[in-house]
Order: C-alpha cells, then sequence, then structure tokens
C-alpha cells in the first residue's frame, strides 16, 4: 500500500505541479483536500485489502497536487507584497505553524486510541479539510496563479519548466533538498520501535496495557518532536544569518545524515534515550533546512513554473524515498533497526560527500 502510494505521487508530481501553474494554484489545493477526504472515507469503512489500496491511492492523488502548490503560492504572495527578501523568516514561521498543528496532532490521536478505536482518527480528519477547503477558496485571487503564467497554454509552461531545471546550480539545490527529506521520510516511522523500547523500560503507567501505554508514550513524545521542530523552523532565517557565507545546505545534509549513523550505533547497543535525541535531531535540522532551501530554489526559478519546479523537487525525494524505504526494510528484516539505520546513513554520507565534491568542480 505505502509502496503504490509513492509510485502515484511519482507518476503525478510533475504534471500536478504543470497542471496548477496552468489551471490554477487554489484549484490544485482544493483538489488535493477533496481526494484526501475520499482516502479519510476508504480508511475508515475498509478492512480488505483492496478497499485499503483506493484510500491509499487517493492519498497519493491528494499529495501529488498538494507538493510545491502552495509553497509556488507563498512565494508569490511575499511578491506582491515586496517582502521577497524574507523568504527564509516568512517560510519558517509557517513550517513552524504547521509543526505546531503536527504536535497538537499527535496529542489528540494518542488521546483517541487511549480512549477509542483508531479508525475514528480518519473520520475525525475529515473535518480540519473541510475548514482548509474554505480557507484556501478565501486566499485572493491573484494566488491562483504566477502573474506572469500562461492562460491555460499547457506546452508553454512544460517548455518553460524544462529550460528552468536545466539551470545547474538549481538540479543541484533539488538534489540536495530532497536527500535529507526522503531520508527522513523513510526512516522516520521507525521512530515508534525505539519509542516503545522507551515505554518498555520506563516504570510509568505500568497499571495500563501494553497498547495504552505505547499510545501515551508515542502521543508525548511525537508531541515535543512537533514542537522542537517548531522552534528549530522559527530560528531558520538566525541560521541564515549567521552562516556569514557559508554553504547552509551542505553542511546541514551532512550533520543530518551523521545524526541518523549515530542513533544507529546507539540502537544497535540498546542505548534507546541516547539514540533517540539523534533521531529527533534529523527532524531538527530538517526544520532548519526546509526553509533555507525553499528560498534558495524559488530564488533560482521563474515564478511562473515555481509550482512544477517545486514538484520536481518532490518527485526526485519521492524516488529516492521509495529507494531508501525498499533498502531500510530489507537490512532491518535480516539485521534489525540499529544496523540498517547505521548501513543506510554511512552510504548516504558517503554519497553526499562526493556529490558535494563533484558539484563544487
Amino acid at each position: 500500500m505505502y509502496a503504490s502510494r509513492e509510485i502515484i505521487i511519482n507518476i503525478l508530481e510533475i504534471p500536478s505541479g504543470i497542471i496548477a501553474d496552468t489551471f490554477g494554484r487554489k484549484r490544485a489545493l482544493v483538489a488535493s483536500f477533496i481526494f484526501y477526504i475520499f482516502a479519510f472515507i476508504f480508511f475508515y469503512y475498509s478492512n480488505q485489502f483492496w478497499y485499503l489500496l483506493l484510500g491509499f491511492s487517493f492519498f497519493g492523488i491528494g499529495d501529488a497536487f498538494r507538493s510545491g502548490t502552495h509553497k509556488a503560492m507563498i512565494m508569490d504572495y511575499l511578491k506582491a507584497k515586496d517582502w521577497s527578501n524574507q523568504k527564509v523568516n516568512y517560510y519558517g514561521h509557517t513550517r513552524a505553524c504547521s509543526q505546531k498543528g503536527s504536535a497538537i496532532s499527535a496529542m489528540f490521536a494518542g488521546l483517541i486510541v487511549f480512549f477509542g478505536h483508531s479508525n475514528i482518527i480518519f473520520l475525525i480528519s475529515i473535518g480540519p479539510y473541510l475548514l482548509n477547503i474554505i480557507n484556501i477558496a478565501l486566499y485572493p485571487a491573484y494566488l491562483n496563479k504566477s502573474s506572469k503564467a500562461h492562460n491555460y497554454d499547457y506546452m508553454a509552461t512544460i517548455k518553460s519548466f524544462f529550460a528552468t531545471i536545466k539551470n545547474p546550480k538549481l538540479l543541484t539545490l533539488l538534489n540536495t533538498s530532497a536527500t535529507h527529506s526522503a531520508f527522513i521520510k523513510a526512516i522516520k516511522d521507525y521512530i515508534q520501535i525505539v519509542i516503545i523500547h522507551i515505554a518498555i523500560a520506563l516504570p510509568i503507567f505500568v497499571h495500563f496495557d501494553d497498547n495504552k501505554r505505547n499510545a501515551i508514550m508515542i502521543g508525548v513524545i511525537y508531541t515535543i518532536i512537533f514542537l522542537l521542530s517548531s522552534y528549530a523552523s522559527k530560528k531558520a532565517s538566525t541560521l541564515l544569518s549567521l552562516s556569514k557565507g557559508a554553504n547552509i545546505p551542505n553542511i546541514t545534509l551532512i550533520i543530518g545524515l551523521s545524526f541518523g549513523l549515530a542513533s544507529g550505533i546507539f540502537i544497535y547497543f540498546e542505548q534507546w534515550y541516547i539514540a533517540i535525541i539523534f533521531f529527533v535531531g534529523i527532524y531538527l535540522i530538517e526544520s532548519l533546512r526546509k526553509p533555507i532551501l525553499t528560498a534558495y530554489i524559488a530564488d533560482n526559478t521563474q515564478n511562473e513554473v515555481l509550482a512544477s519546479v517545486m514538484s520536481a523537487q518532490s518527485q526526485i525525494k519521492t524516488l529516492l524515498t521509495a529507494a531508501l524505504a525498499l533498502s531500510f526494510g530489507l537490512l532491518m528484516d535480516m539485521y534489525g533497526i540499529g544496523i540498517s539505520l547505521t548501513v543506510i546513513s554511512g552510504a548516504l554520507l558517503a554519497i553526499s560527500a562526493v556529490f558535494i565534491r563533484f558539484s563544487k568542480k
């Protein structure tokens, strides 16, 4: 089911961005939320594989139409307000709000699983998505399309897109950005294994059964992670101002992958508390990187094809995620999560070091 979702995202990633740039970004986002809602309905009512697979397919379509589109709208908004020099700061605060929302969601999800049936989460999720459709519909009309966008000229948008991504600097940024995002997306759910080991070791909530105890711990730790990520996103502009010309994309990529390597080593030796600190560090690096990389990519892209280029970045991430998730899962089945995380992180570190050296030349 997860593989099917990633394949659908991969197929639709760039076409969805071109559709958004051509026919309207607001329309693309509203369509995205509608597909998500259909997915939630299938998840709630289905108890057979093929129906669940259909739900994952709708979710993949929603993801494809969402990725990149909203970032492009933010950049157009900043340009209209003459705030383009605030890209990192503005997007950092936008992502910080998103992470706070995720923290609240994690807390409520834990409570829902603790007190009731986990499936009800899907029906409850429809409410916020309906509100978000209203929210997007009320965005200013000029955010629907770039002011320079070709009026429903699909082929012209495609030509502009391919002309833009021929820029070597932009391609390097897209790859650097996608690598770390794919890495965290491929491994992030495995943090629950570490959390469960911590829940077993801690002498708290012992009078609850294992499922309720795990629900509490997972909810609490994810809430903390997202709150820390929110704080890190806000500080992205501060990091950029203090960097004084340092190559932030490359430096943070190496640090994030190194955290993964360290976490894998400590998991192997069952040092769960230290392992989770490094695991959380990967999340924080991603939250620092996202606003900076988004701004860098926007600075090297024509506004009228920005959603398409952001979707291209997401497609690279999707391809990498699929490869990493498969490799990670196979290694974990054979050798356990510690060795799997160590090997994948180490391999990505080596490849990234070579890529960085090659890109400098």
